[in-house]
């Protein structure tokens, strides 16, 4: 009776949490779930193919398997990116269908990996036939990703309106990581486990096909109103500095071909952000690869494996604070902070790469992520404030596209650089991060590396039509 009593106590407060601040009302509860459930399943592949793919390909004795673990690890967001902001912008119904498909298909493709494994009863693992296995991994990785960008072109939708989109995105994220990959990868490690050694089944990847039916049930529940992208307008990053006229108009015919090019503070958060991210992305390879090759390599396993769990950790805790603070920050500058996590996160390379120990390294690990996570707040807060309704979706698919092409640059590096001498790493990644940081600032004070790509341009922007469909009509201030 007790235990029944706590678990509807837990369950009561669950409910109270994952609804609090109206996000009953406005839908953002039902966009909860599948957001917990996409991290869940991404713990439950991770797990099953931690030994097969991460632990097989970082030994660095087999140059195949370790491109092989590339192609798997990047090819999802070089894959996704160049081409899911546009096609979002394309999509006017079916978004809810589209989150629910990227769930389907993940099923299918854990189907074919179960129908092609086999029970190790040296090892008491499951072995997966390499055809199978990097196609199936590939696919399911690149639906991940795809759910993530159609998500944040959904959010904008259920926003509540007594919280904003920087709260919202850090709320997301919470719940993602401490229900979905933290209590869902337990699950997943529990039933992998069991399975293997008792059933002679890969569980995790059963348990990813319940999770997953489950997050295309509740993407159906998110509510239709996220179908309605009725006069939205796409962005682009470029900023070629015409503007129209004062209480000009679009004549008829040109609004398809409106485009609203990002603010200032926009664009100063994204290149933050773009900063950031490579830092993580390249410590999500490097530190793996270097406790194999390193210093480490003729260690016992158990402590290679410590190294990562070090490392690890850090990232976990960095994300799970940056996240947090990011909530409760006050925004009144967003694209201030910005620069100064991007400032952080690069004095904690240059600190690596300067000292060169693994003490270090996890310190730049804790500082990069968190100063991602706060760094990502502060770009929604920004896409909330200086661009209209009917921009919004758009910015937060190219924003996401632009963030997941610096992470493959940045696990690029960490695949490529040589893994032996941590100093060599860091100091190439120190390098570019630099030349980011420059460009962040400059961003802000309204000059740029790179032209076009720049903060010089106001902080609002209104949308404007390409060369060729530049066609104004005078209109009232009022619209009439």
């Amino acid at each position: 009776m007790r235990s029944r009593e706590l678990t509807w106590r837990g369950i009561a407060k669950w409910n109270e949490a994952a609804r609090a601040d109206g996000a009953g009302e406005s839908g953002l509860t039902a966009l909860t779930y599948p957001v917990i459930l996409n991290n869940a399943v991404d713990a439950a592949l991770m797990i099953a193919l931690a030994n097969t793919l991460f632990f097989a390909a970082t030994k660095g004795e087999d140059v195949g398997k370790v491109m092989l673990y590339l192609l798997v690890n990047i090819a999802p967001f070089a894959v996704i990116a160049p081409f899911m902001g546009p096609l979002l912008d394309r999509i006017q119904h079916g978004r809810r269908i589209a989150l629910a498909a990227s769930f389907v298909i993940r099923i299918a493709l854990a189907a074919v990996l179960i129908g092609n494994c086999a029970y190790n009863s040296a090892t008491h693992t499951v072995d997966y036939n390499a055809f199978a296995l990097y196609p199936c991994a590939l696919g399911m990785m690149v639906m991940s990703k795809s759910f993530s960008v159609l998500k944040s072109a959904v959010t904008p939708r259920v926003l509540p309106p007594s919280i904003d989109l920087a709260r919202v995105n850090s709320r997301l994220t919470l719940f993602g990581l401490v229900v979905g990959t933290g209590v869902g990868g337990a699950i997943a490690s529990a039933v992998e486990f069991g399975g293997a050694r008792l059933l002679h089944q890969p569980g995790a990847v059963m348990v990813l096909m319940v999770f997953a039916l489950a997050g295309a049930a509740s993407c159906m529940r998110i509510p239709k109103w996220v179908e309605n992208t009725s006069g939205e307008v796409p962005t682009t990053l470029s900023y070629t500095g015409q503007i129209p006229p004062a209480g000009a108009k679009p004549a008829r015919g040109t609004f398809q071909k409106l485009r609203a090019p990002l603010g200032r503070s926009v664009i100063t958060g994204l290149w933050a952000n773009v900063t950031i991210r490579l830092l993580t992305g390249f410590l999500t390879l490097f530190i793996a690869f270097y406790a194999k090759n390193g210093p480490s390599k003729d260690e016992h396993g158990l402590m290679q494996l410590a190294v990562l769990g070090a490392v690890g950790a850090a990232a976990g805790v960095g994300n799970f604070l940056g996240n947090g603070v990011g909530a409760r920050l006050k925004l009144g500058k967003p694209a201030s902070i910005a620069v100064q996590a991007a400032i952080a996160a690069t004095i904690g390379a240059v600190a690596a790469a300067a000292l060169h120990n693994l003490l270090f390294a996890g310190i730049a690990t804790f500082v990069g992520a968190g100063a991602s996570a706060i760094a990502k707040v502060c770009l929604d807060a920004s896409i909330q404030d200086d661009l209209p309704d009917e921009s919004r979706a758009s910015a937060f698919g190219l924003s996401e596209t632009a963030l997941q092409l610096a992470w493959v640059f940045g696990a690029a590096l960490g695949v490529l650089i040589p893994h032996d001498v941590l100093w060599i790493g860091f100091t190439v990644v120190a390098a570019i991060m630099a030349l980011g940081t420059a460009q962040t600032v400059l961003s802000h004070r309204g000059s740029s590396l790179v032209p076009g790509f720049g903060g010089r341009r106001p902080e609002r922007v209104p949308p404007t039509a390409p060369p060729g469909a530049t066609h104004y009509t005078a209109v009232h201030h009022d619209g009439v």
